[in-house]
C-alpha cells in the first residue's frame, strides 16, 4: 500500500487492497494512428492512480479495444473482461480519461454503473472520483453517460450531414463500376478501352433485343465472349460472364450517367446477441439522392428505366411479385396477362392433365377456397382470334427488318470477337517480349516468364480455331427464305394465323406478340357452361366474348331442360338421331363435352334415360331365369365386367354365348360362383360351364 495520503476522500483501504484498472480505447485504427497525443494522455493515467494510493504494481492496463466503437459491447473483449474482474471483486477503482472511453451507450453503461455500486468499485475520469453506490455519484456518472450517447448520435448526425450535402451535389467519391473511372482531379471518364466501352453497350443491346438476363448469358456464352470485371486491386479482369455480372451491369445507374446514394435502407437491431444492421433495397422512387447526367452515360436515362421495368416483369417469383413475367414455354398463352372477374387479381395457371387458369389469392391469403377455376385452351383460342382480327389491316416489310436486325448483331458480335482476339494477340505479344528481355541465367524468372507465354499462346490459339469453326459454320447454315415465307412476313396480318399453328412460331414468340396488343384479359364465369372474357387492349379499349365451356354432365348445360323437351318431342316426330343433333345445333343447344354442336350419342342417351327405344334389339333383358349374365356374376365376385370378360376372351372362363339373346349366360347354380371364386384366388387355372 501506498505511504502517500489517498487524493480522494471516497477511496478507502478496502478499495486500494484492489487492482486499478486503466481502460483504453481509441473508436478506429485510423483514430490509434493519428490521434497519438489522446492516446498517451490515456496511458499517463497510470501517474492518477498512484496519485489515488495504488502501487504501480497494482495499476493495470485494458486496451485490448483499440480502434473499436464504443457503441456497442459485443464485439469489445476488453470491455467484456473489465465487468467480468469488477464482478468477481477484484477491482477497486476504473480509470479513463473520460466515460465516453468505457461505453456510448447506456444499455451497456448503466449495467456497467450496477456491478460497480453492488461491489464497492470507484469509476474516475479526469474530472474525479465517483462511487456508484452513492445517489450523488449514481446521478453524475448517469448524466455523464447520457451526454457521451447524445455526444456520439451528434457526431455522427454532423458527419452525416456533411456527406449528404457532398452527396446532394453528386460530388460523393464512390466506387465506380467497370467501364468508368476517375482521373487524379475527381472527374469521371470511360475506360479508354474501346473493348470495354462496347462489351457493356453490348449487354444492353443484347437485353433490349433479347428481352431476358438470361437470354443474354446465353448470347455471350454461346459467343465466347468474355465481361470486363474489376478485380480485388481495381484492375479490369476480363471473365466468363454470369447471370449475377450481366444483371449487376443492367441495375447499375452509373451507366445512365446518374449519381445514387441511398439505395439501401439500414435497420439497427437490438437483441440478446448483441446489435446487427438489416439492410434492405429499395425501389428506384424510395432512393435518396439521385442526380441524374453526373457521369457520361452508356444508356439514356429513359432506356434505365426502361430495363428496370423489364426486369422486374421478368422477375422468376411470380406468386410474390405478381408480375406478367417474361414469356415462357408454357402451353398457356396468356400466362400473366389473366384477371379474376371475380375479385380482380391476377390468375395463376395450372398444368394438371388439362392447362387451367386459377385465382388462388384469397385461398393463399386466407385459405379460402379457389375464386375461379377456369379452362385455359378456349380462352385462348377465342382471344388469338380477336388479335388475328385486330392485326388482319397490318401489313410489315419484317422480313428486311428481321434480317437487317440479325445482320447487326451478327456484326455486333463478330466485331466483340475481333476485339477480343486484338487483345489476346497484345497479351501474347506482352508475354514474348518480357520472356525476351529476361537473362537467361535467371532461370527461375525465365520459367515462370516461358510459361506465362506457352499460357497467352495456348489461348489464342484456342480463340482463333474457334472463330474460324464459327464462320464456317454461319457460311454453311445461311438460309434463304422462299417467296412464298417473305410474303408472309410482308402481309403478316392476312398470313400469321396460317403460320401460328406450323411450328414456326415458338410459345414464348406467340405470347410475346399477344403481349403487344394486349394489355390484359378478365375472365368471370356466367354459369357452368359459359364464360364472359374482356380483353383490355393496350391504347385502353375492349372487347367483351362470351366463351362457351365444355361440362362434366348434361344437367350443367344452361338450356339442360329445353334440350331435352325438344329430344322427346322430335323424336316422337320419328326423327332419327342425327337429324335432332343437327336440328339441336342450328337453335345453338350444344353436348356438354363440345363446345359449339350437338352429338347424336347425346340425343341417344337421352332417349335412354326417357326408355325411348327403335327397337327391341337395342336392350337386352337384364335378368333371365335360371340364367347369370356377366354384370351380375361380376357383382357377386365383386370385380369389374371386364374382369370376367377378359377371363372368358383368354379360355381361362370357357362358355359359349347364348344364341336367343347373344349374351354369355352362366348357370344360376351354387356352384357356378363357386367355382368361379376358385379361379379368382387362383386355385384353379380354367373353369367350364
Amino acid at each position: 500500500m501506498s505511504n502517500s495520503k489517498p487524493s480522494s476522500e471516497l477511496v478507502r483501504p478496502g478499495h486500494l487492497a484492489r487492482k486499478a484498472v486503466i481502460y483504453v480505447r481509441q473508436s478506429s485504427p485510423h483514430q490509434v494512428l493519428t490521434n497519438q497525443e489522446s492516446l498517451g494522455l490515456q496511458y499517463d493515467l497510470k501517474q492518477r492512480a498512484t496519485d489515488l494510493g495504488w502501487h504501480a504494481e497494482d495499476v493495470e492496463v485494458v486496451d485490448a479495444d483499440l480502434g473499436l466503437t464504443g457503441s456497442a459491447v459485443d464485439h469489445r473483449q476488453g470491455f467484456k473482461d473489465l465487468v467480468t474482474r469488477v464482478t468477481l471483486g477484484q477491482v477497486g477503482l476504473v480509470l479513463s480519461s473520460e466515460v465516453t472511453r468505457l461505453s456510448r451507450n447506456c444499455s451497456d453503461w448503466y449495467p456497467l454503473l450496477d456491478v460497480c455500486g453492488y461491489k464497492g468499485t470507484l469509476i474516475a475520469d479526469a474530472d474525479g472520483v465517483y462511487d456508484p453506490a452513492t445517489v450523488n455519484g449514481r446521478l453524475i456518472l448517469g448524466l455523464k453517460g447520457t451526454l457521451s450517447e447524445m455526444e456520439l448520435h451528434t457526431i455522427r448526425g454532423r458527419m452525416n450531414a456533411g456527406l449528404l450535402n457532398k452527396a446532394e451535389r453528386g460530388e460523393l467519391a464512390q466506387k465506380l463500376p467497370t467501364g468508368l473511372e476517375r482521373d487524379e482531379h475527381g472527374l469521371v471518364h470511360k475506360d479508354p478501352n474501346i473493348e470495354v466501352q462496347d462489351r457493356i453497350s453490348l449487354v444492353f443491346e443484347s437485353f433490349f433485343r433479347l428481352r431476358s438476363a438470361s437470354k443474354v448469358l446465353r448470347f455471350f456464352s454461346g459467343s465466347e465472349l468474355l465481361l470486363p470485371r474489376r478485380d480485388r486491386f481495381g484492375d479490369i479482369a476480363w471473365k466468363r460472364p454470369t447471370l449475377s455480372a450481366v444483371t449487376s451491369i443492367l441495375k447499375n445507374p452509373a451507366y445512365a450517367g446518374a449519381f445514387v446514394y441511398g439505395k439501401t435502407s439500414h435497420t439497427t437491431l437490438h437483441s440478446p446477441q448483441g446489435i446487427s444492421t438489416k439492410s434492405e433495397r429499395l425501389p428506384m422512387q424510395q432512393w435518396r439522392i439521385l442526380v441524374k447526367d453526373k457521369y457520361p452515360a452508356y444508356v439514356e436515362w429513359e432506356t434505365f428505366e426502361k430495363v428496370q421495368q423489364m426486369l422486374k416483369d421478368n422477375f422468376a417469383e411470380y406468386e410474390h411479385s405478381r408480375t406478367r413475367g417474361i414469356p415462357r414455354d408454357g402451353k398457356a398463352l396468356l400466362h400473366g396477362l389473366v384477371y379474376c372477374g371475380e375479385c380482380g387479381h391476377k390468375m395463376v395457371v395450372q398444368y394438371k392433365r388439362t392447362t387451367r387458369y386459377i385465382c388462388d389469392y384469397l385461398h393463399k391469403k386466407y385459405q379460402a377456397p379457389d375464386c375461379q377455376n377456369l379452362p385455359a385452351d378456349p380462352v385462348d383460342a377465342v382471344v388469338v382470334d380477336a388479335f388475328f382480327e385486330a392485326l388482319s389491316p397490318v401489313e410489315l416489310d419484317l422480313y428486311s427488318k428481321a434480317m437487317a436486325d440479325r445482320e447487326r448483331v451478327d456484326e455486333q458480335a463478330q466485331s466483340a470477337r475481333h476485339q477480343q482476339l486484338e487483345r489476346l494477340r497484345y497479351q501474347a505479344a506482352m508475354a514474348r517480349r518480357r520472356f525476351e528481355r529476361v537473362d537467361p541465367d535467371n532461370r527461375l524468372v525465365a520459367v515462370e516468364l516461358e510459361r506465362r507465354w506457352e499460357a497467352a499462346l495456348r489461348e489464342l490459339r484456342r480463340a482463333e480455331e474457334t472463330e474460324d469453326d464459327r464462320h464456317r459454320e454461319s457460311g454453311a447454315a445461311c438460309e434463304v427464305l422462299s417467296e412464298e415465307l417473305k410474303a408472309a412476313f410482308t402481309a403478316i396480318g392476312q398470313k400469321l394465323p396460317l403460320v401460328w399453328d406450323e411450328g414456326l412460331l415458338s410459345q414464348p414468340n406467340k405470347k410475346a406478340l399477344l403481349r403487344c396488343l394486349i394489355g390484359k384479359v378478365v375472365v368471370h364465369r356466367l354459369a357452368p357452361d359459359l364464360l364472359r372474357a374482356r380483353i383490355v387492349w393496350k391504347g385502353g379499349q375492349t372487347t367483351t366474348f362470351e366463351i362457351p365451356v365444355t361440362v362434366g354432365a348434361f344437367t350443367e348445360l344452361s338450356g339442360a331442360q329445353e334440350m331435352e323437351r325438344l329430344i322427346l318431342e322430335l323424336f316422337g316426330e320419328g326423327s332419327s338421331d342425327e337429324e335432332i343433333a343437327q336440328r339441336l345445333t342450328e337453335l345453338g343447344h350444344r353436348s356438354p363435352r363440345s363446345s359449339d354442336h350437338v352429338l347424336p350419342s347425346t340425343v341417344m342417351v337421352i332417349r335412354y334415360r326417357h326408355g325411348l327405344l327403335r327397337d327391341r334389339s337395342q336392350s337386352h333383358p337384364r335378368k333371365i331365369p335360371g340364367r347369370l349374365t356377366v354384370p351380375q356374376v361380376a357383382r357377386k365376385l365383386e370385380v369389374g365386367n371386364p374382369w370376367v370378360y377378359d377371363r372368358i376372351h383368354n379360355g381361362r372362363i370357357r362358355i359359349a354365348k347364348d344364341a336367343a339373346t347373344g349374351l354369355y349366360l352362366f348357370p344360376d347354380e351354387p356352384g357356378t360362383i363357386g367355382q368361379l371364386q376358385e379361379l379368382k384366388e387362383g386355385k384353379v387355372r380354367e373353369v367350364r360351364f
